[in-house]
């Protein structure tokens, strides 16, 4: 793949706030470099990202309907009403019911907990849901990652004589539902200070608002934040801000003392005797959590987490486990069909965007199947399929996209819709697709320039092999943890050469195992190029390339060390 490489100098200006910045901290100058493109110009600023703390994080009771939504909750409580939580099937919904049942499991046994039927009941609050509900006596729903559009869904449920308190961190519509508190950052009339919460974010507030009016020590929650990191970087929102904060201590907590159910998945992923980071997260444990929902229930994945010793956590883990393992097959299968159908019946290359229906691909899969043709392709993708009479189906897009909008503007041709910018879902009549297709397309055509169809690496500072060092290396562990706006940063060493011990490796030897020096290092560092074996012959050579790298820790065994992760090669 050619990959479009991107590198701008700092400005006049901004060279000045580096050399003012770099006397005051205690940080290599291309570190301090990194921090003034990211828009940090204070001391005061840099030592909240460098260091997170738990001080930083914000009033709950700042965001939208909180005191309405903890007065409700208090009332409940009073008169012994039952309450249920109810949430969506993805990881952020199963991680936000989770984390908020197991609190107020604590102060009361009048409560339980819900997660829809992705196939029967599909995204979101649902009337079977209400009708449970009402048929298990309860007064009070608490909605988690969704019902910020479920208009009819809690009018109804007021007619049975139940309020709702709704947390989601999707964006609303103009109106909002009927219900006792909507908690929602995004709210247009919210000043709270951050809008990118998780859904599980918002959850945490939520026990955060409850136990700050109440008297309970934060102490008693911070362990909770182990499911908001696993929700933070499962459901790609950026790690800014309360998120940053948020993220960190839950990372904490995760690799020192996580709750009985993660620690099952963390075993099951063979994580426990590593330290689990944001990728581990998004790739191992995520993608288990998730598999529950895609497979069969999301509501098994509440089981686990909320399981109660071991030997439950152990035996719930091997499900999804095995749900994990199906769900890999379908993805390959459907992937490959997909791949298939666009190589023999779609002119690719006119297009700016794919829309593809099969009514027999499985729900649960579309989401990822997206997201593989838009890795592949480099354009936005639409994938659906038939579920209950109805056209559904997820949409994934590429930088500088917003895919949510486009979806948003074909509204009076969907029955439903939700997601962010990057990723949604849809439902539709089977009579309104084509006319869906040929919008989506059309908008995709108008709205993508021809550069966000490339793949591009964002170069972040170039640097030469020598300036990375132990105290380079100490310093770059503080911008962690890494993730959507706060990537990794990737660095640009040119003219680097093999050191002799180069080799190709792995199945097929399409990657390069390197030792590298340049003019200004002698010891060689280890670097791993994956399918970049066009450029062996090149390397063993002995000819310099350039490459832009981000820079890993690598574990092998016992033994640690630093390697350079080798994004693409140019010589």
């Amino acid at each position: 793949m050619t990959y479009r490489w991107n590198y701008s100098n700092l400005s006049p200006d901004q060279k000045k706030i580096t050399n003012e910045l770099a006397k005051e901290l205690d940080l290599h100058p291309v570190l301090v470099e990194l921090l003034v493109k990211k828009g940090i110009e204070r001391v005061e600023e840099a030592d909240k990202f460098l260091h997170p703390s738990l001080e930083d994080l914000h009033d709950p009771f700042l965001l939208p309907d909180m005191d309405k939504a903890i007065r409700r909750i208090e009332k409940a409580l009073g008169n012994k009403e039952r309450i249920l939580i109810y949430g969506d099937y993805d990881v952020d919904g199963t991680t936000a019911v989770s984390l908020v049942y197991k609190f107020f499991r604590g102060i009361t046994n009048n409560i339980d907990y819900y997660i829809p039927d992705r196939y029967d009941e599909g995204y979101g609050i649902s009337f079977q849901g209400i009708d449970y509900a009402v048929k298990t006596g309860v007064k009070l729903i608490i909605s988690l990652d969704c019902g910020i559009k479920a208009v009819s869904k809690v009018a109804y449920a007021k007619e049975q004589g139940i309020d709702f308190i709704i947390c989601d961190h999707h964006m609303p519509d103009e109106t909002l539902p009927d219900a006792v508190a909507v908690v929602d950052a995004k709210r247009l009339d919210s000043v709270y200070p951050y809008n990118d919460l998780s859904g599980c974010g918002v959850g945490f507030k939520l026990v955060h608002a409850f136990s700050q009016r109440n008297g309970y020590p934060f102490s008693d929650i911070e362990p909770l934040l182990d499911l908001v990191a696993v929700s933070i970087a499962s459901d790609i929102v950026p790690l800014t801000g309360e998120n940053r904060v948020m993220i960190h201590y839950g990372l904490k907590q995760l690799n020192s003392n996580p709750s009985f159910g993660l620690r099952g998945i963390i075993e099951i992923c063979g994580l426990q005797r590593k330290q689990i980071t944001v990728n581990d997260i998004v790739f191992k444990i995520g993608p288990r959590i998730n598999a529950s929902g895609r497979m069969m229930n999301g509501k098994e994945a509440v089981d686990l987490m909320l399981a109660g010793d071991m030997t439950a956590a152990r035996e719930k883990s091997k499900n999804i486990d095995k749900y994990n393992e199906d769900r890999r097959e379908l993805d390959k299968r459907i992937t490959d069909e997909a791949i298939e159908y666009i190589n023999n019946y779609i002119d690719i290359k006119n297009l700016k965007s794919i829309v593809l229906y099969q009514e027999n691909w499985h729900k649960g899969i579309v989401g990822i199947v997206a997201s593989r043709l838009t890795e592949r392709y480099y354009r936005p993708a639409v994938v659906l399929t038939k579920s209950n009479g109805m056209i559904s189906g997820s949409a994934r897009s590429v930088p500088g996209y917003d895919v949510y909008k486009a979806i948003e503007a074909c509204r009076d041709i969907l029955e439903n819709f939700g997601g962010h910018m990057y990723a949604a879902g849809l439902t539709l009549k089977e009579e309104h697709l084509n006319e869906f297709t040929e919008r989506f397309n059309s908008l995709s055509f108008d709205g993508i320039e021809p550069r966000m169809m490339l793949p591009q690496i964002t170069i972040d500072a170039e640097i030469s092999l020598s300036q990375i060092t132990p105290p380079f290396l100490e310093g770059l562990k503080l911008f962690n943890p890494f993730g959507p706006e706060n990537e990794n940063p990737i660095f640009l060493s040119r003219n680097v050469y093999d050191a002799g011990n180069s080799k190709l490796v792995g199945k097929g030897l399409r990657h390069i195992k390197l030792e590298l020096k340049d003019q200004t290092r002698e010891t060689p560092i280890p670097a791993i190029a994956f399918c970049q074996q066009d450029f062996f012959q090149k390397i063993k050579a002995g000819e310099p390339v350039d490459i832009c790298y981000t820079i890993e820790e690598n574990t092998h065994g016992s033994r640690s060390f630093t390697q350079l992760l080798i994004k693409d090669i140019r010589g």
